[in-house]
C-alpha cells in the first residue's frame, strides 16, 4: 500500500488485526523514514523501478535502502520485485528479512497449468536452498 493511503485503512486494519504492508522503492529516499516507522508485518522493499516481473539483473542499492529503513524500524524487511533465480534471492538474503517472489511462480504456472506443483515445489526448495 502506498504510505500515503495508510490513513485510510488504519482502522480497519487495526480493528481486524491485517498488518498494512508498506513499501519503499528507489525513489522513496525523502520518505523511508516515516514510512519504516509506520511499517506493520514487513517493509516491502522494491528492488526495481517499473513494474513486476522477471528481472536479469538488480542494480539498485538495495542493501542501503534496508540500511536506512533499519535505523526507523525493527519491523523485517523484505525484498522483492524481479527477484527470480537462485543466485539473486542469494544476494538479497545476505541483508535482508526476506525475499518476495511472486512473478516467477506465476510464469511456471502459466506454462504448465494444473501440472506445475512439482515444477514449483522444485524451484521454491532452490530458492530456499539459495537463502538458507
Amino acid at each position: 500500500l502506498p504510505f500515503e493511503e495508510y490513513d485510510e485503512v488504519r482502522e480497519a486494519s487495526s480493528r481486524y488485526n491485517v498488518s498494512v504492508i508498506s513499501l519503499v522503492a528507489p525513489t522513496s529516499e525523502d520518505r523511508i523514514a516515516a514510512i519504516a516507522r509506520e511499517s506493520k508485518g514487513f517493509l516491502y522493499v522494491v528492488s526495481s523501478l517499473g513494474v513486476t516481473g522477471v528481472r536479469d539483473e538488480i542494480k539498485t542499492d538495495v542493501e542501503s535502502i534496508i540500511k536506512t529503513a533499519k535505523k526507523w524500524t525493527k519491523t523485517p524487511c523484505a525484498v522483492g520485485f524481479g527477484i527470480n533465480t537462485p543466485e539473486q534471492a542469494g544476494k538479497m538474503a545476505k541483508f535482508a528479512d526476506g525475499v518476495i517472489v511472486g512473478s516467477a511462480i506465476v510464469k511456471i504456472i502459466a506454462n504448465e497449468g494444473t501440472a506445475s506443483a512439482k515444477s514449483i515445489y522444485d524451484y521454491v526448495r532452490k530458492m530456499k536452498d539459495a537463502i538458507s
